[in-house]
């Protein structure tokens, strides 16, 4: 089979199965971001977060057969094998794979995947496979996130033709989606601790397996998420974001900051870049949208950091619906500090014995290019997790609508703090045969919660440090 039948894309629509009357209701009222902002939801449907659904809108109870158990709370306790502070570990070390999906029984789980998976295997159906486990609904947040995303229901609004997040805080913005772009914001948004400072390890891989290594520091303070915040102390920023290259000597000390802003219409997103050999700290309009990313090798655009991030005004936004799907989840094996990058990256896409795949309920959006503007990707369908908001997958469609690049996320529970942390995002290109791994650290540091002060990120600041 050609290249081009394999990655022809089909509605995304067909074969979905709404779990309730309120799934179809949104699905009916989903519109383009371009709509203006509807009201917030009713008082009666807010309290469903207390019943029906969870805190953050999943819904609550088990699918039809129980191979999606209801949601008891979350993973919320540390296993025994954890030391504060120290590597997460696997809470579920006796777990086996239920079944492996491969090429040869394709047929069976194809309702239950996306177009990109199915692509995968078509291309690469001699190595690709997804061990599929028990679903573990171990999704959690802190108590003060529920009772923020609650008020949010009430007050939250997407204006600005969808680029402006007013009137939330703290926890998940729009619960009880009703546009399209609002799941987006709920990604965007999603509660992470007040910061972080991770390492992001980077490979560019070739076609014949060999990998190039960007080791990144990201230092990261959640603005928005800082508990007894209100909108008008954000001043327009929710999110502070530095990246400084350590590796390799060719892009060292290259230093990106980033100040994203709540009303992207009012103003954009605030981006400088330190150039080590010019020494000096610029504005960086191109920090954004299709424009590369850092070390990638053009194998990803910035707005496909975290999967996705920045403005969402080059596209129509609607919601497809809700689906169960065998999605990444609880991939502790593949986060594990005894795994070694080249354990990892393998010819043509990561090495699928490590990953762990599960059937969850899936939120499914889909983007399309709004006319007189552009992007690389003309078209983009994103599946979110219900009891996350993380986006767990893309398909990525070129300007003739041909699948061209998949994306997945690899995420584990922070149990201690709790929140869901990405440890591995993959980008495969179906047409170069060339793929992109991104934010693994297993030969790095743990990943550290820490609450940076505002001024850290005052370009000022930045460029004196850099400048030392």
């Amino acid at each position: 089979m050609s290249d081009a039948a394999i990655q022809q894309p089909r509605p995304v629509s067909k074969g979905f199965s709404f779990q309730a009357t309120r799934l179809l209701a949104i699905a009916a009222l989903a519109v383009g971001a371009a709509s203006p902002a509807l009201a917030k939801v009713s008082a009666d449907e807010a309290a469903k977060l207390k019943t029906t659904l969870t805190p953050v809108g999943a819904e609550r109870g088990a699918n039809k057969d129980g191979s999606i158990p209801k949601w008891e709370g979350g993973l919320t306790k540390a296993p025994s094998c954890f030391k504060p502070g120290g590597w997460y570990c696997d809470p579920f070390p006796s777990d086996k794979p239920k079944f492996t999906i491969t090429k040869a029984n394709l047929d069976q789980y194809k309702g239950q995947l996306t177009d990109g998976q199915k692509a995968l295997f078509a291309k690469y159906g001699d190595t690709y496979k997804m061990n599929v486990y028990q679903t573990r609904r171990t999704g959690a947040f802190p108590d003060f996130v529920y009772e923020a995303t609650a008020k949010n229901a009430l007050t939250a609004e997407a204006g600005n033709g969808g680029e402006a997040l007013n009137g939330a805080v703290v926890g998940i913005p729009f619960p009880i989606p009703k546009t399209g772009n609002e799941p987006i914001w709920n990604h965007k948004f999603r509660y992470r601790g007040v910061g972080i400072d991770r390492w992001n390890v980077q490979a560019a891989v070739t076609t014949s397996g060999d990998a190039n290594i960007t080791k990144i520091r990201e230092q990261v303070k959640f603005l928005y998420d800082t508990k007894g915040i209100t909108p008008e102390k954000l001043n327009n920023v929710g999110i502070y974001f530095m990246q400084t290259v350590t590796a390799p000597p060719r892009l060292a000390g290259t230093i990106t900051l980033v100040h994203e802003t709540m009303d992207q219409v009012k103003e954009p997103r605030r981006a400088w870049q330190y150039n080590p050999g010019q020494r000096r700290l610029r504005r960086a309009p191109n920090v954004g949208y299709d424009n590369p990313g850092t070390g990638a090798d053009g194998l990803r655009t910035n707005d496909q950091t975290d999967t996705f991030n920045g403005a969402t005004d080059r596209y129509t936004w609607k919601i497809v619906g809700k689906k169960e799907m065998f999605m990444p989840y609880n991939s502790y094996g593949l986060h594990s500090d005894k795994v070694k990058y080249k354990d990892i990256i393998k010819k043509s896409h990561i090495n699928q014995d490590l990953p762990r795949y599960e059937l969850h309920r899936i939120w499914v959006v889909e983007a399309n290019v709004k006319a007189g503007t552009t992007h690389i990707y003309k078209k983009r369908v994103f599946f979110i997790d219900e009891d996350t908001w993380q986006i767990v997958a893309v398909d990525n469609y070129d300007s003739r609508l041909t699948l061209w690049r998949v994306q997945e996320t690899h995420t584990v529970m922070a149990y201690d703090k709790p929140f869901a942390n990405p440890v591995l995002e993959s980008v495969i290109g179906l047409q170069s045969g060339r793929y992109l791994v991104q934010a693994m650290n297993n030969e790095e540091p743990e990943n550290v919660e820490k609450d940076y002060d505002v001024a850290f990120f005052d370009p000022a600041n930045v460029s004196k440090q850099a400048s030392k």
